[in-house]
């Protein structure tokens, strides 16, 4: 178990060709491979850097580089205009799709006693180890899983094992990893790198991993510079858990803003290239909500939302119930056997809820008032809402519009915000 390349700071931005003599110092130490497989983050991941990376890799290794399977999750399949986007030159031919309810085997269970400890006595449940297929029977001799450490709400930070035991994932291990963690608490776990979430995933690769040929996690840190640009910080590479914290330990740094006051009025929004559901929207909800005050008001811009859930049965549930809090989720899931079928989605509804704490008010693109308000949040019209608050005009940050102060996050997937009184140690 290695390190095979680390450098990062705060204040690194790292160019392409860094990028690439960085990657590439690294593959250099594996030894002649035949047979690579790389898994990166789908669209919904466009600012990770991870599509340069591949397509690297893709003209480091040329012909031997057989598979590209992006991963999804839940997420619906990638676009041949999104491929091309974020791959670049990487040839369409080589991506695969996974279909997290039809492509997985399962590698083993974690056992119950082990999930009650971690979550402290919330769930009990065994979790299956279930991966996409072609990891364990494509006949590789390496997978590089590249992608973004960040802050995350369902695992404490995204990547590492999580791109490939969720990324790649099947139903039952999606469901039960987001429900034990919307359980346990996600203001418990945000910007955190050892959570239970993570100590699953962990306990798998350790018992599992050896079912699958050798995984190298190529790992990146991206925030903003002065410039307003998305810069690289860092990257990690590397076969083990200590790669994946030392990149960890860097975002935390560079995408975690602790903030000295709360904020009373936010203003999120949401890249129609990169949002088109609430079930990736609400980024917006849970990377500010420790950063709200009491009775705060949370305005989303969301001109490419057209869903709720990116799955069919999800979007379902999520229109049944709505963004209703705790108590009447876990209560929903006591008597509605079809959300207890698919806890991913009560754990979103969970993860979506201000618990009655701040207001939600969507602006979207594509859904209507009744469908929004539907789902327990306040709607607004987009064009009278994106007239006052022109994104064009505000930068991240404070702001002051017809003498009101508000914050603005021009992208609430590049980070976490946070006020210190509410974060805890």
């Amino acid at each position: 178990m290695s390190v095979f390349f680390a450098v990062g700071s705060p204040e690194m931005e790292m160019s392409a060709a860094d990028v690439r003599a960085g990657l590439y110092e690294a593959l250099g130490k594996f030894g002649e491979r035949k047979k690579v497989l790389a898994v990166p983050p789908d669209f919904t991941r466009f600012h990770s850097k991870a599509g340069e990376l591949t397509e690297m890799a893709w003209e480091y290794y040329g012909e031997r580089l057989t598979d590209v399977l992006p991963a999804l999750g839940t997420h619906t399949a990638m676009t041949d205009r999104q491929i091309v986007t974020m791959f670049g030159k990487t040839p369409r031919e080589l991506f695969r799709v996974h279909n997290w309810r039809d492509d997985i085997v399962t590698l083993g269970e974690v056992p119950g006693e082990f999930m009650r400890e971690v979550s402290e006595g919330k769930v009990d449940y065994p979790w299956p180890a279930q991966v996409n297929k072609l990891l364990r029977d494509g006949g590789h001799d390496l997978i590089l899983s590249i992608g973004q450490v960040v802050p995350h709400e369902v695992v404490g930070f995204a990547n590492g094992n999580k791109n490939i035991f969720i990324g790649t994932g099947g139903v039952m291990g999606i469901h039960r990893s987001h429900f034990l963690g919307a359980v346990y608490g996600m203001e418990r776990m945000m910007g955190r790198a050892d959570t239970p979430v993570r100590r699953v995933l962990n306990y798998a690769s350790e018992h599992f991993g050896g079912m699958l040929p050798q995984i190298v996690y190529v790992q990146t840190v991206v925030s903003k510079n002065d410039a307003g640009e998305l810069v690289m910080r860092g990257l990690y590479i590397g076969d083990d858990a200590e790669c994946f914290e030392k990149a960890a330990e860097l975002s935390l740094k560079c995408n975690f803003l602790m903030m000295d006051r709360e904020i009373k009025k936010a203003v999120v929004y949401l890249d129609p290239h990169e949002f088109h559901s609430t079930w990736l929207g609400n980024k917006s909800v849970y990377r500010t909500r420790m950063a709200l005050a009491d009775d705060a008001e949370l305005i989303v811009l969301a001109p490419g939302v057209r869903e709720f859930g990116e799955d069919a049965k999800i979007d379902e549930l999520i229109r049944r119930y709505g963004y209703c809090g705790t108590p009447a989720t876990l209560e929903a899931v006591k008597n509605d056997a079809e959300l207890a079928g698919n806890l991913s989605a009560a754990a979103h509804l969970i993860h979506g809820s201000s618990e009655g704490r701040f207001s939600i008010r969507y602006c979207p693109g594509q859904l209507t008032r009744e469908e929004i308000e539907g789902v327990h949040c306040l709607y607004g019209d987009l064009a009278e809402y994106s007239a006052k608050y022109d994104v064009g005009a505000l930068r991240d940050g404070w702001n002051v519009v017809d003498g009101e102060e508000i914050f603005f996050v021009s992208n609430p997937g590049l980070g976490l915000w946070a006020y210190e009184g509410r974060f805890g140690d």
